[in-house]
């Protein structure tokens, strides 16, 4: 195989830049003390130690929230107005721009801002929901984008599947589980209400057929309450007539679930009726949250895909861009070691026909007469 001097100078470049980004990389490792410096290098990895961060951060915000009972409404206020400084930052964010001073989570609306709070609180995405695709194989696209739709607007509410809330006109102190699904084969995506004919007693109907699942249970707080395939949970002393509803999720922003929990902190409570209502409406707020922070885990782990794919492919590219410069090489390329030999035995030729002809033009009789 014959390599050109440009080839094997290109070579041991790309050798010492490779080595340059490990040893950078190690640094980054060493620095932080992480492994995972980018999704890229572990993907599941990433997801799994984010799964867990969020956890954590949800954790940390019930242990905080079991101590929203005992603020006050100043106190509480003064959270609120933190929040809606953490909301001006997520939603900065949101209008990220690259350097060449796009919007990143703008679609294919690259121009245009994507995200607008209004003056009545709520959040506009001006841009669209396609997908940016690069070309990084003859039959291979990766995208290199997500749209700020499927990150930031278009997350499920309540649990993922269902939403438990109370109804406005309570006035006992009964505060609902977000609740989960427990039988899938089981959930009908109906609308429920868990009506309390009593302290003591409830039913629960399902309004979208308008039938009795159950009738006369005997209430017991934290006590579970299981139908359709549906696991709940009601804590506190409900009055007689107070109705819960469980409803199949929304669609809600995460901009927007933030807003309602500063909405909600911001409410003052006078009475144990608007204190219970607090704690159901944080509780609803929450389990959004954690819907919008599993939702952009999601969206990193699909990040650290595509990176890893596109390394390798560029791996492989590289790898092909030498096999074509080599058989490039062999048909154009000089072989030095043939050229020298033909160009000595070429030159020996030339110089004894130079030689012959010089003799044979000093011919002549004149020289023997």
């Amino acid at each position: 195989m014959r390599l050109s001097t440009a080839e094997i100078s290109q070579t041991s470049i790309s050798a010492i830049l490779d080595q340059q980004s490990q040893l950078n990389h190690t640094q980054q490792q060493l620095s932080t003390g992480r492994r995972i410096v980018t999704p890229a290098d572990d993907p599941a990895g990433a997801a799994q130690a984010l799964n867990l961060q969020a956890a954590i951060d949800t954790n940390t915000q019930l242990q905080k929230n079991g101590d929203a009972a005992t603020q006050t409404n100043e106190s509480r206020s003064s959270i609120a107005s933190e929040l809606s400084q953490s909301l001006k930052s997520l939603l900065s964010l949101g209008n990220t721009r690259d350097s060449n001073g796009e919007y990143i989570f703008a679609g294919s609306q690259t121009t245009t801002q994507p995200f607008t709070q209004t003056p009545t609180n709520t959040f506009v995405y001006a841009g669209d929901s396609a997908q940016r695709f690069l070309q990084i194989d003859s039959s291979r696209q990766v995208a290199t984008n997500d749209p700020g739709s499927s990150v930031f607007m278009q997350i499920t509410n309540g649990n993922g599947t269902f939403i438990a809330t109370p109804a406005a006109a309570n006035t006992g102190s009964g505060i609902i589980d977000p609740g989960s699904v427990t039988n899938s084969s089981a959930y009908t995506g109906d609308t429920y209400s868990i009506q309390f004919t009593a302290a003591n007693t409830y039913d629960v109907m399902d309004t979208t057929t308008g039938t009795t699942v159950l009738s006369n249970q005997t209430y017991q707080s934290d006590s579970s309450i299981s139908f359709a395939g549906i696991q709940t949970s009601i804590s506190g002393t409900p009055a007689t007539g107070d109705t819960f509803t469980v409803a199949p999720s929304g669609r809600q922003s995460v901009f927007q679930t933030v807003q309602n929990i500063v909405d909600t902190l911001n409410t003052p409570t006078s009475s144990v009726a608007s204190n219970t209502k607090l704690h159901n409406s944080i509780n609803q707020q929450l389990s959004a949250l954690d819907q919008a922070l599993g939702n952009i885990i999601n969206k990193q782990a699909g990040v650290g895909s595509r990176l890893t794919a596109i390394s390798s492919q560029q791996s492989l590219q590289q790898d092909w861009g030498t096999q074509l410069k080599s058989a490039q090489s062999k048909i154009q390329d000089v072989d030095y070691a043939s050229a020298i030999s033909q160009y000595q035995l070429q030159l020996t030729g030339l110089e004894a026909a130079q030689k012959t002809y010089t003799q044979v033009q000093g011919l002549s009789l004149f020289k023997y007469l």
